[in-house]
């Protein structure tokens, strides 16, 4: 796959991506990407394969500046039979600020929507702002609040540490413009 925006390319990984991803994963900023923690370029490599191919985690989409095809993060999604796609992104925060989020978001919502889904969710995280404010600016509708929703860190007795957390979503309807849902 390839996606071409004003400044982006979004596709397929390549073996070169590999520095630029560990840059990104040796330090995960959000607790929700702790499991995808990379300590050296070896295990960026072998991550590069994971991406290469489809797999029950997902699809996963290398996210480069147009110019030199440099990564600066990634968008994913699940597909949920029948018409139904789960979407998360994880990105550099050295290029966060400009845009590039909110511009490879927008083009992968556009690309799963000329592909036959009907909806479109995204669960965040209370805490992650930059999140919730990029899924508000893509119009998604803030659905719900999932209480004690999900662990990704422990406490320091060893009980797991529940995050609460948002589901957003948008249907294709209104992506177009055709009206809100009901």
């Amino acid at each position: 796959m390839r996606i071409e925006t004003d400044r982006l390319v979004i596709r397929d990984f390549e073996e070169r991506d590999a520095e630029r991803l560990y840059d990104y994963l040796a330090n995960p900023p959000v607790r929700c990407f702790l499991d995808e923690k990379i300590n050296s370029y070896d295990e960026a490599l072998r991550k590069i394969r994971e991406r290469q191919g489809q797999s029950d985690q997902g699809d996963f989409y290398a996210v480069c500046l147009k110019n030199a095809e440099w990564l600066i993060g990634e968008v994913f999604w699940v597909k949920e039979e029948p018409d139904t796609y789960s979407i998360g992104w994880n990105f550099n925060l050295n290029y966060g600020g400009k845009g590039y989020a909110t511009e490879a978001v927008k083009a992968a919502i556009e690309e799963l929507f000329r592909g036959g889904a009907r909806r479109i969710y995204a669960y965040v995280e209370e805490d992650n702002l930059p999140s919730q404010r990029l899924c508000d600016r893509l119009g998604m509708r803030r659905e719900g609040l999932f209480l004690e929703f999900i662990s990704f860190i422990n406490n320091p007795d060893g009980s797991p540490r529940y995050e609460n957390t948002y589901q957003y979503a948008i249907l294709k309807r209104e992506w177009l413009g055709e009206g809100k849902a009901t």
